[in-house]
Parts: structure tokens; C-alpha cells; sequence
């Protein structure tokens, strides 16, 4: 029988949305740190000279696409992840009030 079969709805609910939300954290570090490194490596190749003179569109299109695209890819992601849970009804109210109030209790123990 199968691991994931004996354990109740819930729990496995939970499971995978702790993964999602971490596969976005993953992605949005790694975002950061690869543009990091290309701006870094623009930087230093002083191939943003160009820079200086036309701003931040003066680098040209070919070396700032993959960040905007990029962007964009993230921006999906996120809506995919937390966009689900975007209303603030009363619902999410009383949730988010029973959060804290359970996060408050846990510190006074």
C-alpha cells in the first residue's frame, strides 16, 4: 500500500502547499542571485558604458530581457502560489485572527 495513501487529506493538503510556497522562495532567491551575478558581470566587463550615458534602457534590450522576462515568470509564479488566496473575506479574517491568536498563545507557554 502506498505511504502517502495512509495519511489523512489534510495532512498531504499541507504538505504540498508547504512545497509550493518553498519552490516559489526557491525560485525567487535564485532570481536574485543570477541577475546579481549578470549585473555584476556587466560591471566588470564594463560593458555598461553606455550605462552612464542612456540610463538603465541604454544597457540595451538584449541585456536587461532576461530579468523583465524573468520578472514576469516570477510574478506568475506567485500569482499561482498565493494569488489562489488573494481575498480578504471574512473567512480569511477569522483564519488570519485565529493564526495570530494560536501564534500568541505558543509564545506564552
Amino acid at each position: 500500500m502506498n505511504q502517502d495513501s495512509n495519511k489523512p487529506y489534510q495532512l498531504r493538503k499541507a504538505e504540498k502547499r508547504v512545497k509550493e510556497i518553498k519552490g516559489f522562495y526557491v525560485h525567487l532567491f535564485v532570481y536574485f542571485v543570477i541577475n546579481l551575478i549578470w549585473i555584476l558581470i556587466l560591471v566588470v566587463s564594463n560593458d555598461m558604458s553606455s550605462y552612464t550615458q542612456y540610463g538603465f534602457w541604454g544597457m540595451g534590450y538584449g541585456q536587461v530581457s532576461m530579468a523583465i522576462f524573468w520578472g514576469i515568470g516570477i510574478l506568475t509564479h506567485w500569482f499561482l502560489v498565493f494569488g489562489k488566496n488573494m481575498s480578504f473575506s471574512k473567512k480569511w479574517e477569522n483564519r488570519k485572527i485565529k493564526e495570530l491568536l494560536d501564534k500568541e498563545n505558543k509564545y506564552w507557554e
